[in-house]
C-alpha cells in the first residue's frame, strides 16, 4: 500500500508540474482529490489492513493528498502570476506616445443654411416665429385663403391623422397665427424656418420632409418694390454680390399677385449652361403681395394694411449654394458628406 501511495505522489507532481493552464491543473486535481480518486480509494480500502498497519497507511495517504494539495495550489498561483504578467505585457501602454485625435462633429448644412438665413433677415429687420409641425387644417388652408375643395388638400397630397388634423405642408400656418396674435394692428416682420411634410416619392430633387423658410411682412403702404428689395439684398449676401434677381408672373392662393423669383446663375454668369437648362437663370422661391382675404381673415383691414410674403426650400438653397445634386445626400447621414461641412 506505501508503494501504491508514493508511485501516487510521484505520477501526480509530474503531472502537476507539466500543467500549462487552469483547466488542466483542475482536471488533475479531481483526478487524484476527488471522490473518485485513487487516494480515496486507498482509504476505503484500509478495513483489509491489519491493526498495526492502518494508521500508517492512513497517515501516509493524508500526506500524500495534503503535499499533492500544496502543489497544486502553488502551481495555480504560479499560472495566475504567469497570466496577468502575459496581460500586463499585451496591454502596456506607452505614455510616451501622443493621444488619439478627439474627432470633432460639425453643423448639418441645412442647419448651416438656415441660421446664415436667419442671421441676413435679422439684420434686414426680420424677427424668426416657430409654431406647430402637428398643425389644424383651418391654419395650415383655410386661413391662406385655400378652401375646403382646393386641389391642394387632398388626402392623397398631405399627412391626415383627422379632417382637422394633419403635418403642416408648409410654414404659412406660423404666418397665420401671427397675423392673428397681432389682432389687426401692425406692422408683423417674421421668417418662419421649420419641417414641413408632403406625400412625395423620394428622388434626387424631393422628399416627403423638407425644410422650408417662409417670411411675410404686413404694414402700411407697402408695396412690391418692397419685395424685390429685400429678395435682392438676400440673394446678393447669400449668394453673392454679382447675382441678380427677376420676378415672374405665377400663381399663389394667398398672394395677389404672385411671382417666381429666379437667380442668375452662378456657374455661366448668366450666359446659359447645363445647370440652368441654357437659360442664365435658376429658380429659387416663389413670393407675392399678401392676398386681401388672407389679411381679412387673420384680422387685418386689407383697406390700411398690405404686405409681402415670400418661401424658399431650405434644401434648394443649400443645393445651389454648394452644387449637391442629390437631396437625399442630407438625410443618409454619411459621414464622408457631413464632414465636408465642417467650417460651414
Amino acid at each position: 500500500m506505501k508503494e501504491t501511495l508514493e508511485a501516487l505522489l510521484k505520477e501526480a507532481l509530474a503531472k502537476i508540474e507539466a500543467a500549462e493552464d487552469g483547466r488542466a491543473l483542475q482536471e488533475v486535481r479531481v483526478s487524484y482529490l476527488g471522490k473518485k480518486g485513487p487516494i480515496t480509494e486507498v482509504l476505503r480500502g484500509m478495513g483489509k489492513l491489519s491493526a498495526e498497519e492502518r494508521p500508517v497507511v492512513g497517515q501516509m495517504a493524508n500526506d500524500v493528498r495534503d503535499e499533492i494539495k500544496t502543489k497544486l495550489d502553488e502551481k495555480e498561483q504560479k499560472l495566475e502570476e504567469i497570466r496577468v504578467s502575459k496581460q500586463l505585457e499585451e496591454q502596456k501602454l506607452d505614455v510616451t506616445m501622443p493621444g488619439r485625435p478627439i474627432v470633432q462633429g460639425s453643423r448639418h448644412p441645412l442647419q448651416a443654411v438656415v441660421e446664415e438665413v436667419e442671421d441676413i433677415f435679422i439684420g434686414l429687420g426680420f424677427s424668426v416665429e416657430e409654431g406647430p409641425e402637428v398643425e389644424t387644417d383651418y391654419y395650415n388652408f383655410e386661413a391662406l385663403n385655400l378652401p375646403k375643395d382646393h386641389p391642394a388638400r387632398d388626402m392623397q397630397d398631405s399627412f391626415y391623422f383627422t379632417e382637422e388634423l394633419l403635418l403642416r405642408t408648409q410654414t404659412s400656418p406660423v404666418q397665420a397665427r401671427t397675423m392673428e396674435a397681432h389682432a389687426g394692428k401692425g406692422p408683423v416682420k417674421i421668417i418662419c424656418p421649420g419641417r414641413v411634410f408632403r406625400r412625395d416619392n423620394d428622388d434626387a430633387t424631393h422628399s416627403h420632409q423638407f425644410m422650408q423658410i417662409e417670411g411675410l411682412y404686413i404694414d402700411h403702404h407697402v408695396r412690391m418694390s418692397d419685395l424685390r428689395g429685400v429678395l435682392d439684398s438676400f440673394v446678393k449676401r447669400f449668394f453673392g454680390d454679382s447675382r441678380e434677381i427677376r420676378l415672374r408672373p405665377s400663381f399663389f392662393p394667398f398672394t395677389e399677385p404672385s411671382v417666381e423669383v429666379d437667380v442668375s446663375c452662378g456657374l455661366c454668369g448668366g450666359s446659359g449652361c447645363r445647370v440652368c437648362k441654357q437659360s442664365g437663370w435658376i429658380e429659387v422661391l416663389g413670393a407675392g403681395m399678401v392676398h386681401p382675404k388672407v389679411l381679412e381673415m387673420s384680422g387685418f383691414d386689407p383697406n390700411e394694411y398690405s404686405g409681402f410674403a415670400f418661401g424658399m426650400g431650405v434644401e434648394r438653397l443649400a443645393m445651389l449654394k454648394y452644387a449637391i445634386d442629390d437631396i437625399r445626400h442630407f438625410y443618409t447621414n454619411d459621414t464622408r458628406f457631413l464632414a465636408q461641412f465642417k467650417r460651414v
